[in-house]
């Protein structure tokens, strides 16, 4: 896939590795539409990299049907997917106040697992329309997932379940939309840079920086954008999850 005729969708592409992606798209030539429920900050992002934005709840059906319909009008068509939409929880199985809330567990599984499934098969939709490109395909999904989904510590049986499942479905998705000539990916950061790591403080962000092999600090957007870059030009990727970790293995 030729970067610079790229049509692409970002979720939670307002901050985080979202916004790091949708930059590097936009900084290569593609057509880029944000897609988050952050509309100021959304709006804003999308201005200054000369993106589109969409407001979106990714887990409301009508929502995310409206908001690629939008931006499949305004780009003239959807060949990427790109999703970064998620949140984070902390809460121990069974801990002092006691049992998980179930709340949390449900609504981490239906953003970031949920959500991510709603926007693809939408998308997917869009893509079997398109003509088969030069490299014969018709689009790409890239999902995220987490080293979480392998690695998970204490505290995190909600979110490694939701990014678990984010892993898991990745092959079955590949070959499910194959004969459309759609592939489908998906990357597993390790301790990144956003804003959601940085609100635990600089402490926390040192302490798991150092336990980072190699090299020993925490991983750039930028480098999460580079790969899903990498994973829309290489054509014989597909149905496969990339740790993307400095070696990171949690404890």
């Amino acid at each position: 896939m030729q970067i610079s005729e790229t049509k692409a969708i970002v979720t939670g592409g307002a901050s985080g590795l979202g916004a790091a992606a949708a930059r590097a798209l936009c900084s290569a030539e593609a057509a880029v539409t944000i897609l988050d429920r952050d509309a100021e900050r959304g709006a804003a992002l999308a201005g200054e990299i000369g993106a589109g934005f969409q407001p979106v709840d990714v887990t409301d059906e009508t929502s995310v049907a409206q908001a690629i319909g939008e931006a499949s009008s305004q780009m003239g068509g959807i060949t990427a997917c790109i999703n970064c939409a998620g949140i984070a929880t902390a809460e121990r199985t069974l801990g002092r106040s006691g049992p998980h809330a179930l709340d949390s567990f449900r609504r981490t599984v239906e953003i970031n697992l949920i959500g991510s499934f709603n926007v693809l098969r939408l998308a997917a939709a869009e893509m079997a329309g398109n003509a088969e490109g030069a490299d014969g395909c018709r689009g790409v999904i890239v999902n995220t997932a987490s080293i979480a989904a392998f690695d998970g510590q204490k505290g995190q049986a909600a979110y490694a379940a939701s990014k678990g499942g984010i892993a898991s479905m990745t092959l079955p998705l590949a070959r499910d939309l194959a004969s459309l000539k759609i592939r489908v990916m998906a990357i597993a950061p390790g301790v990144f840079r956003t804003p959601m790591l940085e609100g635990l403080g600089q402490e926390v962000m040192d302490t798991l920086a150092a336990d980072v092999p190699a090299p020993p600090r925490l991983g750039d957007p930028a480098e999460f954008a580079a790969l899903v870059r990498h994973i829309l030009e290489n054509c014989y990727l597909n149905g496969e999850v990339i740790r993307l970790d400095g070696a990171l293995r949690m404890q």
